[in-house]
């Protein structure tokens, strides 16, 4: 366990880091213009180093990780503005948080390509869905993220009024890159964007990562279809391996199938952990702009508790203990 003023410490040291080596203009975010008028009450790493801390489970909403903030940062954040104000500047700095976390996440991979023989890269990663509920399907009215947050239905949470979520975690559970639809989007529509975002870099888009060194993706039933697989291959590069049905003319052994759901099952860890230590349950964002700067946080969070671990000589997923309140 560490305290809370060590890991503000460490985690500011490594976004600050980060940010220097890749945007040393203050003023300039990725993809930002200069920006005129009074500096922000905080600097850019203060903000991302706040909205990592933000993400851990004791805090149910914001406004508590505000008034904890208030009450027991004040030494370390002096110049803590409005709780507005702050989460104006993190959607303005939303971009160079997605990057932060991109480049922890390369840096998780090499220190595990380091450990295996001859630094072979990873020869594949697993991608799957999952439901992330905005607003609580009972209440009346349009709420917000109108077009945006849709009714859709997941495994886990049956209908439900939100995003749909995919994300790309390779066999250490390092998260690679997501990509975010309307709750109703189907598993291949999302795929397809997201692969040919990987394939094609778009700068609108930074959050998805960068392709797997082999293009090799495991995935599950919702992205079936060969038509969609010979596709994604000849177009992205990226061959998806699903488990083929019963009826299939040639289908898989039960010890074949047992050893590929077993190489899965490392995304639903992953996505416990995200829900259980993070709290992407809790996401009740009210614009399209809060939505993907406060779901950056916490899948940033979670690769830079990844990070911490590793550096500390922990287990990477431990995360129940890594936090001393």
């Amino acid at each position: 366990m560490v305290d809370v003023d060590t890991f503000l410490t460490t985690v500011y040291v490594l976004v600050d880091e980060v940010c220097q080596q890749e945007w040393p203009d203050e003023r300039v975010g990725v993809g930002a213009e200069a920006r005129s008028g009074p500096a922000p009450a905080l600097s850019r790493s203060e903000v991302i180093t706040l909205a990592l801390f933000a993400q851990w489970t004791p805090f149910t909403s914001e406004r508590a990780f505000y008034r904890y903030a208030e009450r027991h940062l004040g030494a370390a954040f002096p110049a803590l503005p409005a709780r507005s104000q702050f989460n104006r500047q993190l959607c303005r700095q939303r971009e160079c948080l997605v990057a932060v976390g991109l480049v922890v996440a390369r840096r998780l991979e090499q220190a595990v390509r380091a450990q295996r023989r001859a630094g072979e890269p990873c020869p594949y990663e697993i991608v799957d869905g999952m439901g992330v509920a905005t607003r609580t399907l009972k209440r009346r009215g349009g709420g917000w993220l109108a077009q945006v947050a849709t009714l859709g239905r997941c495994t886990r949470l049956g209908w439900y009024k939100g995003v749909h979520l995919l994300t790309a975690v390779t066999p250490q559970g390092v998260l690679s890159g997501y990509g975010i639809a309307p709750a109703h989007t189907k598993d291949q529509p999302l795929a397809e964007t997201f692969f040919a975002a990987r394939h094609t870099p778009q700068p609108r888009l930074p959050e998805v990562g960068h392709p797997v060194a082999d293009g090799l993706y495991l995935a599950d039933s919702g992205y079936e279809g060969r038509r969609w697989h010979t596709h994604w291959e000849q177009d992205y590069a990226a061959t998806v391996i699903v488990r083929p049905k019963a009826t299939d003319p040639h289908p898989w052994s039960p010890a074949f199938r047992r050893s590929f759901a077993g190489l899965r099952q490392i995304v639903e860890t992953v996505h416990a952990r995200l829900l259980d230590t993070f709290g992407l349950g809790l996401l009740r964002p009210h614009s399209p702009v809060g939505l993907r700067a406060h779901l950056a946080a916490k899948l940033v969070a979670y690769n830079v508790a990844l990070w911490l671990n590793l550096q500390w000589h922990r287990p990477l997923l431990a995360f129940a203990d890594l936090l001393d309140w």
